[in-house]
């Protein structure tokens, strides 16, 4: 992808397997991605709560290497969400299998296949073109849920805001969570506008 090249606004949320691949994907795309962390994934349940209400919230795209682990991943995710292939649910983008080295390996993978951080970026480009949104200038720079919010809402750093953040939690049908993962959550989830209609809700 040349550097004047726009990024692709995605309306839906991005799954991917590891870190790399999240640098890699957030130079193509403008949309929230989130990682497995490779097969943690199987025991992290707050990271499946997040991924089953986003997928009703947003729909998700999964993007995995294509790998057999990248594959197990992705039925994984499949399976936790109970949906078929849809496009208010879950969208399966596969990467070619291409044989290949990442750059910063010292080995090729058990399957010499280039996974999502090697690939190149006109290829990943190209798979996501078809599900691009136009964004409206109305929508631009839209406001994100801050820490300082989390603050001064009570949802972090004052007495009480652990049981406030199980309450936020609970009407999110999410499991508890730490401060740093429910505000990744809450701006998925909800907008600002809608954050602080639920917040103010509790204090009432």
């Amino acid at each position: 992808m040349s550097m004047n090249m726009k990024k692709i606004k995605l309306k839906h949320t991005v799954i991917v397997e590891g870190k790399y691949d999240k640098i890699k994907l957030g130079n193509i795309v403008d949309a929230t991605i989130l990682t497995t962390d490779g097969f943690r994934i199987y025991s992290n349940r707050e990271k499946q709560a997040l991924i089953r209400n986003i997928a009703a919230k947003t729909g998700i795209i999964i993007f995995t290497d294509s790998d057999a682990a990248g594959r197990r991943i992705r039925s994984f995710i499949k399976n936790i969400i109970g949906g078929s292939d849809d496009p208010n649910g879950i969208i399966n983008i596969y990467l070619p299998q291409i044989t290949g080295k990442e750059k910063r390996k010292s080995a090729p993978s058990k399957e010499n296949l280039l996974g999502v951080e090697g690939a190149d970026n006109q290829i990943i480009a190209e798979l996501f073109e078809r599900f691009k949104i136009n964004v409206p200038e109305s929508e631009l720079g839209i406001r994100k849920i801050t820490k300082i919010d989390f603050y001064e809402d009570g949802f972090s750093g004052k007495s009480g805001s652990s049981e406030k953040r199980g309450c936020l939690c609970e009407y999110l049908n999410l499991p508890p969570m730490s401060a740093n993962a429910l505000l990744e959550a809450v701006n998925i989830l909800s907008d600002f506008e809608e954050y602080k209609r639920i917040a103010s809700g509790f204090d009432a």
